[in-house]
């Protein structure tokens, strides 16, 4: 039986190479100045990591989001699918329930203290495994992937890291793969939150609102193909889950 791998015993992937140890993965400077509070200092890790305060920060959307996220990516796991980064609640237990034999999970984040509170959570499980990654650097071969699900990340991140994360995912997905976001977005007119939510994501979350402004396609590479976008969006309008299929 495969274990999830220990943050100490992290191996990259390389075709053709067998296993081998990454280069080291430094934070990313941004991640250190703007949401160290949130995710790099332990005591906010045991903050944040609590279902009811992430659906509270959803406004009781977490458990319809999850699930459609879920929904895309099948009721069974029998290939390869990746998670670029860690998240707060029970998403991933979720996902890694779905793998069945000859399947795998393979989850990547670029905050150690991140990979360890996710292992705290899902234990030893077959066909999963734990990576240091950047995911603007992910550094798995091409195609690697049918999969790939990339869930309230991109609102994290400064537009040059989100491109370049974006490009990664579509690198990584064999071609008929589908890669599922799911993250902010511009609400109606008449919704409410648009008019709360611009204030409290303009002084927690400063890259978010440029999921307000431009669809997650925008930071696609000149260069990426693929065969299909489709995109759905949820409570007014103030989040989305859009899907390529490549």
């Amino acid at each position: 039986m495969s274990k999830i791998v220990a943050r100490a015993d992290i191996v990259a992937r390389t075709a053709g190479s067998g296993l081998g140890r990454p280069a080291p993965v430094p934070l990313p400077r941004y991640l250190e100045q703007t949401y160290w509070w949130a995710y790099l200092h332990p005591r906010g890790v045991r903050v944040f990591e609590r279902q009811w305060l992430v659906n509270f920060i959803l406004w009781g959307n977490y458990r319809m989001l999850r699930d459609a996220a879920l929904a895309e990516l099948g009721a069974t796991i029998d290939g390869n699918v990746l998670q670029i980064a860690c998240v707060y609640g029970d998403f991933t237990e979720r996902l890694a329930d779905r793998v069945t034999a000859g399947g795998r999970l393979d989850v990547i984040d670029v905050a150690p203290v991140q990979l360890d509170n996710l292992q705290r959570k899902i234990g030893t499980r077959a066909g999963v495994a734990l990576y240091h990654r950047d995911s603007a650097n992910l550094g798995f071969p091409d195609e690697t992937f049918g999969r790939v699900v990339v869930f309230f990340l991109l609102h994290e991140q400064p537009e040059t890291v989100r491109a370049r994360t974006v490009a990664e995912a579509m690198r990584v997905v064999r071609p008929g793969g589908k890669v599922v976001f799911v993250d902010y977005h511009r609400p109606g007119r008449f919704n409410p939150f648009r008019y709360l939510m611009q204030p409290v994501l303009s002084l927690l979350e400063p890259y978010a609102l440029d999921l307000w402004r431009r669809e997650i396609t925008d930071w696609l590479p000149a260069s990426a193909r693929y065969a299909s976008v489709t995109k759905q969006t949820y409570f007014g309008g103030l989040y989305q889950k859009t899907v390529i299929v490549r």
